[in-house]
């Protein structure tokens, strides 16, 4: 069975976050993935963690009023990017976290994907240890984001050839770029690395949209996959009472998608 973490940015928002954690725990979560753990200092995570696994967090995206939404494919913009990358590792070590969503930020064009190859190279040397991940964003959610497509960041991934950088799959960003999530997760199945859900077209709790999610798990479960299904949804009602889908695929009662 695969493991679910809860993205406590988008779950148990009726509390404070560093109330978050215990309540994932308490709602059958195995992990937590936290977008930007940046406002509480690593000492306070660690002791609401208390051992739960935090298994993803994103590199600091820089003023997200202005518009920042990271530096990985800024031209010029290199040191800001090291920086960013440097705190969001600290404190994955810190933490025990393995995964790092690198932000590539508002940008277009050859020399950004430069940039990116470059950065990532670069971040890659600092921390072999970390799985770095990249995540196609929809264009109507974050405009003017560098990586919009699941093709394009493929074909990216292939032209690194980094074993250490996978593929965010997430299936709302899939559905809203390509139509069909289930399509993306068919043609890029070997770059993904980790999986976010949520349902389709509202974005809420997980199911529709045409993609099978207890197909998915267990496709996972045939293969020895190290990564994790993350919650990011944004509940219909309090998190706790919405929370059908995750005992639905642990126990695989019922199908959940269409």
């Amino acid at each position: 069975m695969p493991r679910f973490a809860a993205n406590l940015t988008f779950l148990f928002s009726e509390v404070p976050p560093l109330d978050r954690p215990g309540l994932a725990a308490q709602a059958g979560f195995d992990g937590v993935e936290i977008l930007f753990p940046y406002d509480q200092s690593v000492k306070d995570w660690a002791a609401a963690l208390a051992g739960l696994p935090l298994v993803n967090l994103n590199t600091w995206p820089g003023d997200w009023a202005a518009g920042d939404r990271g530096f990985a494919a800024l031209p010029g913009e290199e040191a800001r990017f090291r920086d960013s990358f440097l705190r969001a590792a600290d404190v994955a070590e810190r933490l025990g976290c393995p995964r790092v969503h690198v932000m590539a930020g508002v940008a277009r064009g050859p020399a950004a994907e430069q940039t990116l190859a470059d950065n990532l190279n670069w971040a890659v040397a600092q921390a072999p240890d970390l799985t770095l991940l990249l995540e196609p964003i929809n264009a109507d959610d974050m405009p003017g984001y560098f990586l919009n497509d699941f093709d394009q960041a493929a074909r990216i991934l292939d032209d690194l050839a980094l074993p250490q950088v996978g593929l965010q799959f997430d299936l709302w960003h899939a559905a809203r770029i390509h139509g069909s999530a289930q399509g993306v997760w068919e043609r890029h199945r070997n770059h993904i690395a980790h999986v976010q859900i949520s349902g389709f077209p509202g974005r809420n709790e997980p199911g529709g949209g045409g993609f099978d999610l207890t197909a998915m798990c267990a496709e996972l479960d045939q293969g020895d996959w190290p990564g994790w299904v993350a919650a990011e949804y944004r509940p219909a009602r309090a998190t706790v009472h919405g929370l059908a889908w995750l005992q639905a695929l642990k126990s695989r009662s019922r199908p959940i998608g269409d």
